[in-house]
């Protein structure tokens, strides 16, 4: 008996001993937080070790993410044993002095730099937000930018951004943000300011001690040059490698033969011009149809359909005969709108993008896009998330809008779906352009403008002509300016900013241009001047987190549908739903002031980023005071997104990783802040 009761006490201390390692085997949890663990990102100075307090270790991969294990104290100095996932596996020891602290996993993506001044990275906090609350922050910044321009040494700012665009999707780069705040300028517009730790594959580290020579405020950190010039190209040289794809997605249900049969008069005297400048290899056309739903009304013989792919069309004729067969639709669609979202998501999808600078989706429709909700939709996806999708393949959307006597009811929701859908961060305005009364000749000068207008910037290009700055005789250069300024039309002029910028992105990328080298700095995400976007914040979210949001905004979809028949019912379930998640019963007492974000449903990765929720505002009685409309819209954004979050689950190519031997499970996805709830 004795014997038989050693052995069980061994049994239960063995298991004792195993419980306690299976709960050391995570990482340190964030103080407060009952889900977020201790995250520290590695500098250039960082040595792993096998244990603390160790020197000569093997030198860390430059800002890594760690997830730290344990902390231990060694002659006064901290050092933590870190691992790369939080699965229980561990790297060995950095010490504490060289990482820097990530609790918010968020990390900064610039915005095209054509158009605007270089982004900014100030020494402190104080000085950006003097100039966010100035009346002419323009006065207090001149100063500021002509030292930079002439080399001297500028005390408030550490860097500005590089001059070339750096392909956020191609090239992937950290600029973590350490803290930030939605603050409101002097002009009443909110920007937020930012802390972030700028790291870039380059092994140098910048400090305030450096010599200007040496430090941030040169090109060794990815400086731009001139700002009123920045990302111009200062040698003149033919960028052979650049070329455009210039995508029609065109509404070709009944009564749409006039404008298909203008856009391809268009085409065919664009292609002449082409071919008689030798521009063949440059620009590409492409060109995709769209009618609707082939469940619901047979007869259209397709939903969205690739005529012309421009990664294979050879040359005008191959074109032209390829949509010889396009003709508008025998038999009228089920609704007046169109799935022209199933036609945006075709081009989007079935194009190689990659292999073009510029690349351009120009929409025409008379008709408004089915919602993602209407169950003739082939995409389930609204102009947003398209929106989103575009801007992560680096394409630009244009819509021609047809005000058509017949879509007259129509024509207010789709300008606002189109509106949505066609606006661009470069130029941070839509690229939407109605054609009244949908008069064919109106809609054939746009067409040949704009093909026109996209055809010239990559013809200047070509020619070396990039832009401000470049070192083409006078002669050429006049005649450069007197192309772009034979049409002066909106389009023609958004045509070139926007060819500007494409161009920008393209050098960035076969420059291989990174981001700044590393320090800490405050940042502001919009331009002091023009109040565009310089930089676009994303939340790193891991696949167990992306799941956890989806199925938090489906419970929240699923409540709100319940909502719809009773109100109370709304709120009533969501209190189900966060106990059952064991959230304190003193959250979830009855209280028509209590918002969704306070009943605990969202998780805690979500917290302290500087985003207003759609979702997590709405108390009971805000939802109450909505009328009928204003639910089922509230509803239908919810299932959008939704869908959104499963393209984002399943396209595997946008998983990355932050550190070497990770586990793919800690593998992360940059949420855009727009596509969060």
């Amino acid at each position: 008996m004795i014997g038989y009761l050693k052995l069980l006490s061994s049994a239960l201390l063995l298991g004792s001993l195993l419980t306690q390692s299976a709960v050391a085997a995570q990482p340190l949890l964030q103080q407060g937080k009952k889900t977020l663990f201790q995250r520290v990102l590695s500098t250039p100075t960082c040595e792993l070790v096998e244990s603390a307090g160790q020197s000569g270790g093997k030198k860390a991969v430059v800002f890594s993410r760690y997830y730290v294990y344990q902390r231990e104290s060694v002659n006064g100095k901290e050092w933590l044993q870190v691992g790369p996932d939080t699965f229980g596996k561990t790297v060995g020891w950095l010490a504490s002095e060289c990482a820097v602290p990530w609790n918010m996993q968020m990390t900064l993506a610039f915005t095209n730099p054509a158009g605007r001044d270089p982004l900014l990275f100030f020494k402190d906090k104080a000085t950006l937000e003097s100039l966010i609350e100035a009346d002419n922050p323009a006065a207090l910044l001149e100063p500021i930018r002509a030292d930079l321009n002439s080399g001297k040494h500028t005390p408030q700012v550490l860097a500005q951004e590089p001059a070339e665009y750096i392909d956020f999707q191609k090239n992937f780069y950290l600029l973590p943000i350490l803290q930030g705040e939605e603050v409101m300028n002097s002009k009443g517009f909110y920007e937020r300011i930012l802390e972030v730790a700028s790291v870039s594959k380059d092994d140098k580290v910048l400090s305030n001690t450096q010599h200007p020579t040496q430090g941030a405020n040169t090109s060794t950190a990815g400086a731009a040059t001139n700002p009123s010039t920045a990302g111009a190209v200062t040698n003149a040289q033919k960028i052979t490698g650049f070329s455009a794809a210039i995508v029609f997605v065109i509404d070709s249900s009944i009564s749409m033969d006039p404008y298909i049969n203008r856009t391809r008069e268009a085409m065919k005297q664009i292609y002449a011009q082409i071919e008689k400048e030798n521009l063949s290899e440059q620009v590409k056309f492409g060109l995709v149809s769209f009618r609707s739903n082939t469940a619901a009304t047979p007869g259209l013989e397709y939903t969205a359909k690739m005529f012309v792919d421009p990664s294979t069309v050879k040359d005008g004729k191959d074109f032209m005969n390829k949509v010889a067969d396009l003709k508008q639709a025998k038999v009228s669609s089920k609704e007046f709108n169109e799935d022209a979202y199933a036609g945006i998501a075709t081009a989007l999808n079935d194009i190689a993008w990659d292999n073009f600078g510029g690349r351009y989706i120009v929409l025409i429709s008379d008709a408004g896009a089915l919602d993602g909700n209407n169950p003739l939709s082939s995409t389930g996806l609204d102009a947003k998330q398209l929106r989103l999708e575009a801007q992560h393949r680096g394409v630009a959307i244009y819509t021609l809008h047809l005000k058509t006597a017949a879509g007259k009811k129509n024509h207010d929701e789709a300008q606002k779906q189109y509106v949505d859908l066609a606006f661009n961060n470069y130029l941070n305005k839509p690229l939407y352009y109605p054609v009244n009364a949908g008069d064919v000749n109106e809609f054939g000068d746009k067409v040949s403008s704009l093909a026109k207008a996209i055809t010239s910037q990559v013809q200047l290009a070509y020619r070396g002509e990039l832009a401000a700055g470049s070192a083409l005789t006078v002669e050429e250069n006049k005649e450069a300016k007197k192309a772009e300024e034979k049409d002066d039309s909106e389009i023609a002029k958004d045509a070139a900013l926007l060819g500007k910028a494409m161009q920008l992105a393209y050098l960035g990328d076969v420059k291989g241009t990174t981001a700044p080298p590393v320090f800490k700095a405050w940042i502001s995400d919009k331009d002091f001047v023009k109040n565009s976007p310089t930089a676009e914040a994303r939340v790193l979210l891991t696949k167990s987190q992306l799941s956890d949001l989806s199925d938090v905004v489906k419970k929240i979809a699923e409540a709100a549908n319940s909502g719809l028949i009773s109100p109370s019912d709304m709120f009533t379930q969501l209190r189900s739903v966060a106990a059952a998640m064991g959230q304190d019963p003193n959250k979830l007492k009855e209280n028509a002031s209590v918002k969704i974000a306070d009943l605990g449903l969202m998780g805690e990765y979500l917290d302290d980023i500087p985003y207003k929720s759609q979702i997590a505002s709405i108390d009971e009685e805000t939802w109450k005071g909505m009328s009928a409309q204003e639910q089922e819209r509230f509803l239908r954004g919810l299932h959008q997104k939704l869908r959104h979050y499963q393209i984002m689950n399943e396209d595997s190519a946008r998983w990355i990783s932050l550190s070497e031997e990770s586990d793919s499970r800690d593998f992360v996805y940059p949420v855009p802040l727009e596509a969060l709830p």
